[in-house]
């Protein structure tokens, strides 16, 4: 299967070109979004991209054309290795970027990947960028010559310094959670959560038990975080006593917990708690998607 729309391209991998995700709709998809940047390119220099990936089985060799398609359209690339997609998004305007790239298929199987497109500030593209992007997929692109190359260039820093920028934020009390001794247990299915979550968290000092948590990109239960999911999660807090657990998808931009008693505290809690523990401290308007609990309705008001 394959599914070309304006938020990226994605698909099962292999089979035919044009009926599953391919190297032959990588490239022509790459593409599209490369001519796209130059369109829109910040400065005279030649442009770059940020490409971040999850640890999916075909990461790797999704990032090699999506890097080789954009080098040949003479655009510099930023390699961020394993990474998760806020710390993508927090990258392309830190480095100065023109676009990013997330290598991911979210919560879907290990048998799907995809290509999630940013813009200059680390944004989802918009429906008419989204639209221009397969325009320009369609109608082909010039690729340049031997002198105008791109090159990609590795910096797997970046995990780290999205770690900094979390505990730099004025609503994080990192001391009174460093005092708290709190044991939290963490499964990351097997992807790059698995480097990322325990990294914030030990640098809070929380004892962190690990589950699931080697990037193998086998993941080992199928990776929405969901109650019926997380058996091995639930278990693991039961059984060693941890203050509650947290489960992320493979690109980490969803979370829950899991509760000490084994309870399940679901994405439509957390992202509440948070907004009322936000507003709490800096009272303002929200703003949420469609796929938002209502409840965010009853806090901000």
């Amino acid at each position: 299967m394959l599914i070309a729309s304006i938020s990226g391209i994605r698909g099962t991998v292999g089979g035919k070109a044009g009926e599953g995700l391919s190297p032959a709709d990588v490239v022509t998809f790459a593409s599209g979004y490369g001519a796209w940047i130059w369109q829109h390119k910040k400065s005279s220099d030649s442009p770059r991209v940020v490409v971040g990936r999850d640890a999916r089985i075909s990461g790797p060799w999704l990032r090699d054309v999506v890097c080789g398609t954009l080098n040949a359209l003479g655009i510099d690339v930023i390699d961020l290795g394993l990474s998760t997609t806020p710390t993508v998004e927090l990258a392309v305007p830190g480095l100065e970027a023109d676009g990013g790239m997330i290598l991911t298929a979210s919560h879907n199987p290990k048998e799907w990947n995809a290509m999630k497109l940013l813009n200059w500030k680390g944004e989802f593209l918009s429906a008419s960028a989204g639209n221009e992007v397969l325009a320009l997929a369609r109608e082909g692109v010039t690729y340049a010559d031997v002198e105008g190359t791109g090159t990609t260039t590795l910096d797997d820093s970046w995990l780290e310094h999205h770690v900094a920028h979390v505990l730099d934020l004025d609503l994080v009390n990192a001391e009174a959670i460093r005092g708290a001794g709190l044991k939290v247990a963490v499964d990351a299915v097997n992807s790059s959560g698995g480097i990322a979550v325990p990294l914030l968290l030990q640098s809070l000092g929380v004892e962190v038990i690990q589950v699931h948590c080697e990037p193998t990109g086998d993941f080992a239960h199928n990776p929405e975080p969901l109650p019926q999911h997380l058996s091995d999660l639930t278990k693991t807090v039961i059984d060693s006593h941890c203050d509650f657990g947290i489960s992320v998808d493979p690109d980490v931009d969803r979370l829950c917990f899991v509760c000490e008693d084994g309870s399940f505290f679901g994405e439509e809690y957390t992202l509440v708690a948070v907004a009322d523990y936000v507003l709490t401290h800096t009272p303002g308007p929200t703003v949420s998607n469609l796929s938002s609990t209502r409840a965010l309705r009853e806090v901000s008001t």
